[in-house]
């Protein structure tokens, strides 16, 4: 079943034709594009059985079918789309009738333009909050992906990554904004790349990397500006913005906006609109925003460098990617893709990899997650000469990061009383051996090759001491 979108169109059914220009003209001008008008009530139930709407405007009293008919029909055969009654009748009685029978809102003839757009736009959300909790249901049922040529560029044998898909299928169609999540590294613009495919909106996907810009460059580079609005604005220019215009829009790095630019993005995301420099005259954007960052916004929330208000309008779905050491089981898939790319880019036979490799990558933490495997594999492929993939690169980069986060030899001072209560006494250097050889070995899950390199010895030599700490009889 594909994703019931909330961008579906908006029926406006009244037989005064004044009344459906006004109306449309006001929920046009407020971002709602897509307002379709009904003067005939005979028309309505044939319209609904050919397509669907998000939600539904009936006037009561019309000739031919009254209003309050067509509502009763339409909550029967069409529960899931909304009807919101707009008539010149104020009788108490009459809304209660109306509400009971399933009506989400009764307006009064003349509507105040603020109270019928907001009515309008708050039923419009709850319809798409209600289709996506339907959808995430169903998807979560089911171990298939409904677009998985979508996610092909996101190499991964996960079943955690898997269920991430499902759920970004869901809300690929939600016109709310969505926070994407994880560290430096994962692939946080696959993720985006995959959710505006997923949505099918016609516009394109316009990416901004936003660390670095200050009020006035963020504001120029999304809103554009007016001819003269500063010394050098010698013609106007559309932002970034206007280029994204019925599509999507990125904004990478967002924990780095400053307060200023952050006031400015909440204006966007609440009122569907913004003021270019130099003008006074705000424009509106049906643009989808979706935003990244690797930055705990809520701690900054906290220490008061990222506005509460705009993190709970950017959090109404959140993509959590979870780091590469939490998902090892995607190393050997990685790792086969990296190395037929590089082979491919270094215009050589691609290398047969070490079988012992995927094992001694999966003890390294990887701060640098899959962009850092990339580096590691594409380096080591170019130093390649031929026969199986040498580990000498891959050691020694894990060596080189094990030792530049360890505390160096002089910060460390051995706790005597700890190893004292540990083992009962002061232990011995072969004792001490023994536990560091056993912790290794588990940490490597048996893989000699893998624990010789963390404990930074021979493979030999690490065989030697497992035999000489072994108990008498075993093999």
């Amino acid at each position: 079943m594909a994703p019931v979108c909330d961008n579906l169109p908006v029926l406006l059914v009244d037989d005064e034709p004044n009344i459906l220009f006004s109306s449309r003209t006001i929920l046009r001008s407020a971002g709602i594009r897509d307002v379709e008008t009904c003067d005939d009530s005979r028309l309505v139930m044939p319209l609904l059985g050919s397509r669907n709407f998000g939600v539904i405007i009936l006037d009561l009293f019309m000739p031919h079918i009254s209003g309050q008919e067509l509502l009763v029909d339409i909550c029967r055969k069409y529960p899931h789309i909304p009807v919101l009654i707009m008539t010149a009748s104020d009788e108490l009685d009459l809304a209660v009738q109306c509400m009971k029978a399933g009506a989400h809102d009764y307006l009064v003839k003349p509507v105040d333009k603020t109270r019928f757009v907001t009515s309008v736009q708050r039923t419009l959300e709850l319809c798409s909050l209600r289709n996506e909790v339907h959808l995430l249901k169903e998807q979560l049922l089911s171990d298939q992906l409904e677009h998985p040529e979508v996610f092909a560029p996101i190499i991964t044998g996960s079943k955690k990554m898997t269920s991430i898909f499902r759920y970004m299928e869901v809300i690929a169609c939600s016109r709310q904004p969505i926070l994407i999540t994880g560290e430096t590294g994962v692939g946080k613009e696959l993720f985006a790349t995959a959710i505006h495919q997923l949505s099918g909106v016609p516009g394109k996907l316009v990416c901004v990397n936003v660390a670095g810009l200050d009020d006035n460059l963020f504001s120029d580079t999304l809103f554009g500006h007016e001819r003269g609005a500063f010394t050098g604005a010698e013609r106007a220019r559309a932002g970034l913005i206007s280029q994204a215009a019925g599509g999507t829009l990125f904004l990478d790095e967002i924990g780095d906006l400053r307060e200023a630019s952050q006031v400015k993005l909440l204006r966007l995301l609440q009122e569907g609109e913004y003021y270019p420099i130099g003008s006074d005259v705000p424009r509106k954007s049906d643009t989808r925003v979706l935003v990244a960052t690797n930055k705990n916004l809520q701690q900054m929330m906290g220490r008061e460098l990222f506005r509460s208000d705009l993190y709970y309008r950017l959090c109404a779905h959140h993509v959590h990617i979870p780091p590469l050491r939490e998902r090892t089981e995607d190393i050997p898939f990685l790792l086969d893709h990296f190395v037929t790319g590089a082979a491919r880019e270094f215009n050589k036979k691609t290398p047969a990899p070490n079988p012992e490799l995927s094992r001694l990558l999966g003890s390294y933490a990887f701060p640098g997650n899959v962009r850092e495997l990339q580096a590691m594999v594409y380096d080591a492929v170019a130093r390649h000469q031929s026969g199986v993939l040498s580990m000498d690169s891959f050691k020694s980069i894990i060596c080189r990061e094990q030792e530049e986060h360890s505390p160096s030899s002089d910060q460390v001072q051995p706790d005597a009383e700890g190893l004292r209560n540990l083992f009962g006494r002061f232990p011995t250097l072969k004792e001490m051996n023994s536990v560091l050889v056993t912790a290794a070995m588990d940490l490597a899950k048996g893989n000699q090759g893998v624990a010789s390199t963390l404990l930074g010895i021979s493979r030999q030599a690490l065989n030697q001491r497992l035999k000489r700490q072994a108990p008498a009889g075993d093999s």
